[in-house]
């Protein structure tokens, strides 16, 4: 005898998907993406670039290494919720403090299994991301018709400021390291750390580490930060954070402050939603994507140099590389699609990618991007 579906999710344009829920209970409206990534899954449903999304997973071991702290990319879980094909199993991993299951329900994040993710995911390719209302109800009562309304009525991410919504509420100092295998998390190296101010537009944890290991001393601050209390700091260097959301709304407060920190001398590194805040700044423009780039085996290739770098990528906006203006050179590219995924400013230590070389979860191809940025910063020491 069938179990009595106990999640739905419907889709604006009246498919509906039945399921096993698990996790917290109730319904959300978000944008529906899928992600390729085999590994990681607790780092992406805490990476604050998912806000307002739900996320499905190609792969259908979700839940099997478990959950620890140590993984969090954010204080809570930010996507709205997780699609999967075979229902979480107990964990399985030395390092597991806990189930995927009980975090999410803790956490208060819905999840639904048992779904055909094959069939879902070709839908998304084939008429990009769409929205959606995901809901659990273990007595399995949904009104499908205001659920695909709701869908159907959501606003979607085209002029959504989302980085107001998971930047930090005021400036703090972050000095832990990346993690190693028996020895946890590390500082940063000996010597004079270079002092980095970091803007926050939903900033990854492994992203700062990554800072801190490669020498910096990391000052983080709000998104909507100005350029005075930027300079304030006296950074050697400025970092612009991953985040969600529509780059140009966004960029409504965070491109003057940017363009500000264009008149100095100062080296400039951004990534993901900091790389489209940064071409925005310098006078390019972004555009939505079909279904976005979201997966651990992203092909990137480096333009000037010819290399190809496996990424780790979220987004669902991109640079127009057809609108960047002179003196801004396009460095490298999706191997996918062609889109842009990073720039630089020529005779200038200001550069910016889409991809993500902190790579949590995934390759490490690009994470020499960071030691790029700090020997920006060491040369120009006097």
């Amino acid at each position: 005898m069938a179990m009595k579906p106990t999640a739905c999710l419907a889709l604006a344009d009246g498919t509906v998907f039945y399921g096993q829920g698990f996790g917290a209970t109730g319904d959300v409206v978000a944008e529906l993406v899928f992600n390729t990534a085999m590994t990681g899954y607790q780092e992406i449903m805490t990476d604050p670039s998912y806000a307002s999304q739900v996320v499905t997973f190609t792969f259908p071991h979700i839940g099997n290494t478990g959950v620890t702290p140590e993984d969090d990319e954010a204080a809570e879980p930010v996507a709205s919720g997780i699609v999967v094909r075979w229902d979480p199993t107990e964990p399985s991993n030395w390092r597991a403090a806990g189930d995927l299951v009980g975090w999410m329900e803790r956490r208060g994040r819905i999840g639904i299994g048992g779904i055909d993710t094959r069939r879902l995911t070709r839908a998304i390719r084939q008429q990009g991301a769409p929205h959606v209302v995901l809901a659990h109800d273990p007595e399995g009562n949904f009104d499908i018709e205001a659920m695909i309304a709701r869908a159907r009525d959501w606003s979607g991410l085209v002029g959504l400021d989302l980085a107001k919504e998971v930047s930090c509420a005021q400036s703090y100092h972050w000095d832990q390291g990346g993690w190693e295998w028996g020895k946890g998390f590390g500082t940063s190296p000996e010597g004079k750390p270079f002092k980095v101010v970091a803007l926050d537009y939903g900033a990854k944890r492994n992203i700062l580490r990554s800072l801190v290991s490669h020498g910096a001393d990391v000052t983080v601050l709000p998104a909507t930060a100005t350029a005075e209390e930027v300079l304030a700091h006296q950074p050697e260097g400025v970092f612009l954070s991953n985040g969600p959301g529509d780059p140009a709304a966004t960029g409504e407060y965070a491109v003057p402050m940017i363009q500000e920190l264009l008149k100095r001398d100062l080296p400039i590194f951004g990534i993901c939603l900091g790389h489209q805040m940064l071409a925005l700044a310098l006078g390019a423009q972004t555009v939505k994507m079909s279904h976005g780039h979201h997966g651990a085996n992203h092909p990137v290739r480096d333009v000037e140099s010819g290399k190809v770098e496996i990424t780790s990528m979220n987004h669902g906006f991109a640079v127009d590389s057809q609108s960047l203006p002179e003196g801004v050179v396009e460095t490298h590219v999706s191997l996918f699609d062609g889109s842009n995924c990073g720039i630089r400013v020529e005779d200038r230590p200001i550069f910016s990618v889409q991809h993500h070389p902190e790579a949590t979860p995934g390759p490490q191809d690009s994470l020499y991007l960071f030691r790029r940025f700090v020997d920006s910063m060491r040369g120009r020491r006097v």
